[in-house]
């Protein structure tokens, strides 16, 4: 059981700053924030999970078995992530590319702590056996807020690529091949930049990251050595009771500072017909999804193609709703459209079959979805796109980016576009 305490606060943005800060002490922490980001479909303004290893109180759970019975069974909050390889056991794949990382194929915890932020109101949710520290815990926090003060990011990262610009093309081409014989009709295919006996400040990191790119759905996820920077742009999966949320993004366009300019590439994304068919046949693949889990007739189109600025890019994304059975096991759903069709491509298995030759890096949790499972067995999970993994332990530092090849391709254009995305990721670590 958990017990509940409110509190007003009267800068949220500091009080988030903060709470981030405070979480340092903690080897188990999820922490997701909308970036004041409107969402019809979101809940929380931002939210912390939290809980220490050493508490026996703990349940890690690390098999889809285990998550699927807690959340049937348990009634409460989980947090945690799915990795993009967790198709292996879904279908008839395999992954036996590079991993730098040697992150596990899935983790979730019960916390102790969790503090949500709607607004100026701050919920604490704490676990029974730690309600006596809420009040020291807020004041910690506010005292933390008042301080105001944020260490700069001095670090200069040395990049490397797992694929270089020749090998690129020669591997896009290799998918317009198979896209021409018709074995698939879209495929997204990604590369690894990565750094090797490095160590980064992953807190310092993400904030940078964050300010770069305020998107909707930022996530720092700590596990012990393990971390994740996350400013991700996509929902993958929501689900409120009955209905199911899904917003892929597929069509990406550069911002400009000059307000003209500007509008003129939102529109010029709008209008081209090679990212308007890359969206229409990932919505089609999502539709197709959700239909096997929901009810006849429920899956709907709420938006197709619709174009959003974000401070590094402009992206095209539509929404796909359905109705649910009410006792459909939440992780049901995920298994029926996991991983998310924006970042395999149509139809689903046997683009995965062809990125996994072409690729050379295993995806690990990049193309994944990290989120949360609440008491009543609703969720919400994003993709993990624009995102830096590192593993302290083994000093390796990674993050990928990728593009939708289709018929109409330009391999040139792609390539850039993987430039485009790798941007803010790349002047971070990079200290430019």
């Amino acid at each position: 059981m958990r017990k509940q305490r409110s509190f007003s606060v009267s800068s949220p943005e500091y009080f988030k700053t903060a709470l981030l800060e405070w979480s340092k002490t903690f080897t188990n922490v999820v922490w997701l924030d909308s970036n004041n980001h409107v969402d019809a479909y979101g809940k929380y303004d931002a939210i912390l999970a939290i809980t220490a290893q050493t508490d026996e109180s703990n349940e890690m759970l690390q098999n889809t078995d285990e998550v699927s019975n807690y959340i049937d069974k348990e009634k409460d909050w989980l947090f945690g992530y799915f990795s993009y390889d967790l198709k292996n056991q879904w279908e008839d794949l395999d992954s036996n590319n590079h991993d730098g990382l040697v992150f596990p194929l899935l983790h979730f915890f019960r916390p102790e702590k969790i503090v949500t932020i709607n607004g100026n109101q701050v919920k604490l949710l704490y676990l029974e056996s730690r309600d006596s520290e809420m009040e020291t815990d807020f004041a910690e926090i506010q005292e933390l807020s008042q301080k105001r003060t944020i260490s700069e990011l001095h670090q200069s990262v040395r990049i490397k690529l797992r694929i270089h610009k020749d090998a690129y093309f020669e591997k896009a081409n290799r998918f317009l091949e198979h896209i021409h014989r018709g074995d698939i009709y879209e495929a997204n295919f990604c590369q690894e930049f990565y750094a090797e006996n490095t160590e980064i400040d992953p807190w310092d990191t993400y904030r940078n990251l964050n300010q770069i790119s305020s998107p909707p759905f930022a996530a720092f996820l700590r596990l012990d050595d393990k971390y994740l920077l996350c400013a991700s742009p996509e929902r993958y999966l929501r689900r409120e009771g009955e209905k199911v949320i899904s917003q892929p993004i597929k069509g990406t366009a550069p911002r400009s500072t000059d307000p003209k300019e500007d509008h003129e590439l939102r529109k010029q994304l709008q209008q081209d017909p090679k990212e308007r068919t890359e969206n229409i046949m990932i919505t089609d693949l999502v539709r197709n999804d959700l239909s096997k889990s929901a009810l006849k007739g429920s899956v709907k189109v709420e938006e197709l193609c619709g174009v959003y600025a974000f401070k590094q890019v402009h992206q095209m994304i539509s929404t796909i709703t359905a109705q649910v059975p009410k006792r459909l096991n939440s992780m049901q759903l995920i298994k029926d459209t996991f991983p998310m069709g924006s970042m395999t491509g149509a139809p689903k298995v046997s683009a995965m079959k062809i990125i996994e030759k072409q690729e050379e890096t295993k995806r690990g949790l990049y193309s994944g979805a990290v989120g949360y499972f609440d008491p009543n067995g609703d969720f919400d999970f994003n993709v993990v796109i624009r995102s830096i993994l590192y593993n302290h332990t083994s000093k390796y530092v990674s993050f990928s980016v990728g593009s939708a090849i289709t018929s109409k391709s330009d391999v040139e254009k792609e390539y850039q576009e993987c430039l485009l995305k790798a941007k803010a990721m790349r002047s971070v670590l990079e200290g430019s």
